[in-house]
């Protein structure tokens, strides 16, 4: 099965300055690109943000649009630059200074997923690679740039929730809140994406609803947020990374008995953000 572009979720009416996305959720594989990796299904989809577009789901109901991806990351990742090309994976790449992400072998065509485990050995072709981010990439990104000038245009200011999971195991060096580790990781990009009352508002939001939250560390945000992100022309972007081991078992790739407790939770939280940025629209201030 080959990946639709992306889903978009519409509320009735967009009452709400919010926008939320989910570059990571996507979970549609192409039989061949499963056939081309030596890895277990398991194993490929570890580097997926599994199920964070069922938690953000409610946004519609609060009159924001939630833009999920299809594709999945370990096939295009939509949180890269679209010329993070890796000459380990693609053919007739020629390296562009020095990009740690690419280095890493996270760049928008991936090398690896978690673990460092390696998804193909050999490369891809350029005209490959080039179908890859041409078929799935841009249209992804061209929606969203659409919905955040929509958006801005509307209400005069916007604000990306960039919705994201992360792996429990991350957090293990993380600073701690309470004696604890974190549970959500608010990333503006060390204040360059947001401003900063926007992240104390949102940040007491998830505080309110029991989440323990830190800021920046280990995930500041990446290319979106940095993209997007525009907090001198009233666009503001602000990554949320959730702790996977909140709702799902990481290593069967499932939801777990307090999936629909985390949602809930997520839904308050939601609800919150999209009241907060019931900003006038731009017809009502004249």
């Amino acid at each position: 099965m080959m990946p639709k572009e992306f889903y978009l979720n519409l509320p009735e009416t967009i009452s709400t300055g919010v926008v939320f996305g989910s570059p990571h959720s996507g979970r549609d594989y192409p039989a061949d690109f499963i056939k081309a990796s030596s890895l277990t299904m398991a194993q490929i989809r570890s580097s997926e943000d599994a199920f964070v577009d069922e938690l953000f789901a409610s946004a519609t109901r609060f009159g924001a649009p939630l833009l999920a991806a299809s594709t999945p990351r370990a096939y295009v990742d939509l949180n890269r630059g679209a010329n993070e090309l890796d000459p380990a994976v693609v053919e007739d790449v020629i390296p562009i200074g020095n990009n740690p992400r690419v280095s890493s072998g996270l760049g928008v065509i991936p090398r690896v997923v978690a673990e460092g485990r390696v998804i193909q050995f050999g490369k891809i072709s350029r005209v490959q690679a080039d179908e890859r981010v041409r078929q799935y990439y841009h249209p992804y990104h061209n929606q969203l740039r659409e919905l955040l000038d929509t958006t801005r245009n509307a209400f005069g200011q916007v604000l990306l929730i960039d919705c994201h999971s992360m792996p429990h195991e991350a957090l293990t060096h993380t600073s701690r809140v309470f004696g604890q580790t974190p549970e959500v990781i608010l990333g503006d990009r060390f204040g360059s994406s947001c401003d900063s009352q926007i992240v104390d508002q949102i940040e007491m939001f998830f505080t309110q609803a029991g989440f323990r939250v830190a800021r920046n560390s280990p995930y500041a945000g990446a290319y979106i947020s940095q993209t997007y992100g525009r907090p001198s022309s009233n666009r503001f972007a602000l990554q949320v990374e959730i702790d996977r081991s909140l709702y799902m078992d990481e290593a069967a790739i499932t939801k777990s008995d307090k999936f629909d407790q985390t949602r809930q939770r997520l839904e308050g939280v939601i609800e919150q953000i999209c009241d907060f940025a019931r900003w006038p629209t731009q017809l009502a201030a004249e």
